[in-house]
C-alpha cells in the first residue's frame, strides 16, 4: 500500500474506539406507506388473476338475462331497457364488489398477516389503504367489463365521455364509503365466507328494494316509502343523471350523503378495532 493511500485511508476511517454518527433514514411518511400497500394489492392481481373470476361473471349474468329476459317485459325492447338498467347494474356491482373488502382483510387476519403489520413502524392506516386500492382496482376492471358489454349490446351514454367518466368517479366514491362497512365486518367476523353471507344478507335487500331495475311506481305505496330514501336509489339517480347528462347538484349531494357519513363514522371504529384486535 502507498503512503498516499495509507493517509487516506487513515483520513477516512474512524479511529479505533470510536463510532462514526450515521444520521437514521427518514421515516415514510402515510401516503409512501399506503403506496406499498396498494403495490401490495396490485401484486395480487399479478400473481392470483383468477380471483376477478367471481367479482365480473356475477354482473354479467345480471346484464344479460336482465336484458334479454325482462327487458321486453320491463321497457318494451332489451335495448329500451339497457338504457334505464345499465347505470344501476354498475351500482349494483360495486355495493356487491365491496363485500371482498371484508373477506380479504378476514383473510389476512386469519394468516396472522396484520399481527406483523401491527408490530411495523408505518401509518396504522396503510394496510386498509392497501386494501381499497385493491378496491378499486376491482372496481374499475368489473365496471369497464360492464360497460363494454352494454355497448356492444347498444347501450348509448348521452353524456359521452365525460358523462361516463364523472360516472365512474361518483362509483369509485361511493364503493369507498361503502367498503368501511365490510372492513368492521372483517375485524369482527372470525372467517371469510361468514363475512360474505353476513355482506350479502345485507346487500340483497337494500339492493333489490331500489330503483336499480325497476321504477317504483308499480310498487306498493310503503314500499315506495322505503325506495325513495333508500341510499342504492338515490346513488343510481345520479349514476343515470351524470351518464345522460342530466343530472344535478341535488342528486350529487344526496348521492354523496351516505359514503360520507359511513366513512366519517366508521373509520375511527375500523381503526380502533384494529388497534384492540
Amino acid at each position: 500500500m502507498s503512503e498516499a493511500t495509507t493517509d487516506r485511508f487513515a483520513r477516512e476511517t474512524p479511529a479505533l474506539g470510536q463510532v462514526e454518527r450515521v444520521e437514521p433514514p427518514r421515516r415514510p411518511s402515510a401516503g409512501q406507506n399506503a403506496l406499498v400497500f396498494g403495490w401490495r394489492a396490485v401484486l395480487k392481481f399479478v400473481h392470483v388473476p383468477e380471483q376477478l373470476f367471481d367479482l365480473i361473471t356475477t354482473p354479467i349474468m345480471f346484464t344479460l338475462l336482465f336484458t334479454f329476459v325482462f327487458g321486453g317485459a320491463l321497457a318494451g325492447t332489451p335495448q329500451d331497457y339497457l338504457q334505464f338498467f345499465l347505470p344501476g347494474i354498475l351500482v349494483q356491482t360495486v355495493t356487491f364488489n365491496a363485500v371482498y373488502s371484508g373477506m380479504g382483510l378476514s383473510t389476512d387476519l386469519e394468516k396472522g398477516l396484520f399481527d406483523r403489520f401491527r408490530s411495523l413502524p408505518i401509518w396504522p392506516l396503510a394496510p386498509f389503504a392497501g386494501l381499497m386500492v385493491g378496491d378499486i382496482l376491482r372496481h374499475l376492471i368489473a365496471g369497464l367489463i360492464i360497460l363494454t358489454i352494454g355497448l356492444v349490446l347498444g347501450y348509448r351514454p348521452e353524456a359521452g365521455v365525460p358523462g361516463v367518466v364523472a360516472a365512474f368517479s361518483l362509483l369509485i366514491v361511493i364503493a369507498l364509503g361503502f367498503g368501511w362497512i365490510f372492513l368492521v365486518l372483517g375485524l369482527l367476523v372470525r372467517t371469510p365466507m361468514t363475512v360474505m353471507t353476513l355482506g350479502f344478507s345485507f346487500l340483497f335487500p337494500l339492493v333489490f328494494a331500489s330503483n336499480v331495475m325497476v321504477q317504483p311506481e308499480t310498487m306498493p305505496g310503503w314500499l315506495q316509502t322505503i325506495v325513495a330514501v333508500n341510499p342504492v336509489s338515490l346513488i343510481t339517480t345520479a349514476m343515470r343523471g351524470l351518464m345522460a347528462g342530466s343530472a344535478s347538484w341535488g342528486d350529487l349531494a344526496l348521492a354523496l350523503i351516505a359514503p360520507a357519513v359511513l366513512t366519517v363514522t366508521l373509520a375511527p371504529v375500523v381503526l380502533a378495532l384494529y388497534r384492540r384486535r
